[in-house]
């Protein structure tokens, strides 16, 4: 049987990617260093996912999986060195971590010469460069030439909205996730090195720049937007936000504002791209996945940086001739933003508090003076409401 080792059992590995390749035929190994999840996925070798709309609401359950502590590095470099295909899901901030049983697998792997695809389910523009330079420090200089010519480092476009799980929604299960019903999976066409697997979810597609824009651009950036004005007006869930006539309106014009961009940037007609944007804005609706503004909101920080996804929408579509006068508030309203119990967030007000809210803007989104000032605008108006 072809197995597929899935490096994260968190709520995405297990909620999206873990089910894709389960339904797809392959037994899936995961990874992980939380020993309750690792003994329980080989003592059940399934696990619950229930779908959760507006309009419905139903479980299936997700057979055929076992899993290996990620401690262990000869188990998991073993795994990795006789998948047939690895994706992973860990978080940008511990992909770093997972680097030395990955490259250990490669090792291991390349004395058979068969080639490797590693589908990369983080929210990073460029991650296959990223997860490939970190790789590169780690292999050692004769397994370089596998890593170079055998092994696809394959982007993908994480679009199902996946919550923060309560004891309350796990209820019987640990392992239950709930999910959104979207399951579509953008990939990186011309990263494999064999064969496109027969997935039916899968969508290889090239360049796939475009995919990586539109889901930071317009779903991360409309999302943000959507809870930190959420913030601003006392709600809880982002279905509250999304509720609201005022936040979706201003969501759904920034979104579109990046529609044209990357209209004008792909050549993808525009009413296509549009189409994706009113799908999410019903989305974010989705009262049943309970889905928090802090959690949407979570760590201002990355999110503020000139390569995410406030930021980094705001230049791409001054890059296209597209003036973002409809995501700068939301950028404003990033630096309002502060949950109690995000240190990010509570770093930044720290920050305006010695500094200043013109100093803080060029500090954590390293803007020019055009952007800045005009974003500092928009941030005294919010204050004088």
């Amino acid at each position: 049987m072809k197995t597929a080792v899935m490096y994260g059992a968190g709520n995405i590995g297990r909620g999206f990617i873990g089910k894709v390749f389960s339904e797809a035929g392959f037994h899936v190994i995961f990874i992980d260093v939380v020993p309750s999840v690792v003994s329980r996925l080989n003592q059940d070798h399934a696990y619950p996912v229930r779908l959760v709309s507006n309009d419905e609401i139903r479980e299936v359950t997700v057979s055929n999986v076992s899993a290996i502590n990620g401690l262990d590095t000869n188990a998991v470099a073993t795994a990795i060195s006789e998948a047939d295909i690895m994706a992973t899901a860990v978080g940008v901030n511990v992909l770093p971590r997972i680097i030395p049983n990955v490259a250990a697998g490669i090792e291991k792997r390349a004395a058979s010469g068969r080639p490797l695809d590693i589908i990369i389910c983080e929210n990073l523009m460029d991650a296959d460069k990223y997860l490939r330079r970190l790789l590169e420090e780690s292999v050692t200089s004769t397994s370089r030439s596998f890593l170079d010519n055998k092994v696809g480092l394959v982007e993908a476009s994480i679009g199902r909205m996946v919550p923060v799980m309560t004891d309350e929604m796990r209820g019987d299960n640990p392992l239950r996730v709930w999910v959104e019903p979207y399951e579509e999976l953008p990939v990186d066409k011309d990263a494999f090195r064999n064969e496109i697997p027969p997935i039916k979810t899968l969508v290889p597609f090239s360049p796939f720049g475009f995919y990586i824009r539109r889901k930071l651009f317009i779903h991360n950036m409309g999302h943000a937007l959507c809870a930190y004005f959420g913030w601003m007006k006392g709600y809880t869930l982002i279905s509250e936000a999304a509720a609201d006539k005022q936040i979706i309106n201003m969501a759904k014009e920034a979104m579109l504002d990046v529609s044209a961009a990357l209209h004008r940037g792909y050549g993808i007609p525009k009413e296509e791209i549009d189409a994706n944007v009113y799908d999410l804005l019903q989305r974010f609706a989705n009262k049943e996945l309970r889905d928090s503004i802090p959690r949407v909101g979570k760590d201002p920080i990355r999110k503020l940086k000139s390569n995410d996804r406030l930021i980094g929408a705001a230049l791409y579509c001054a890059e296209q001739g597209i003036d973002p006068v409809h995501i700068i508030p939301a950028i404003a309203a990033a630096f309002r933003f502060n949950p109690p119990g995000d240190n990010s967030a509570i770093e930044i007000q720290d920050y305006i508090k010695e500094n200043g809210i013109d100093c803080a803007v060029r500090h954590y989104c390293g803007t020019n003076d055009s952007f800045t000032s005009r974003i500092v605008a928009a941030y005294r108006e919010f204050i004088e409401i």
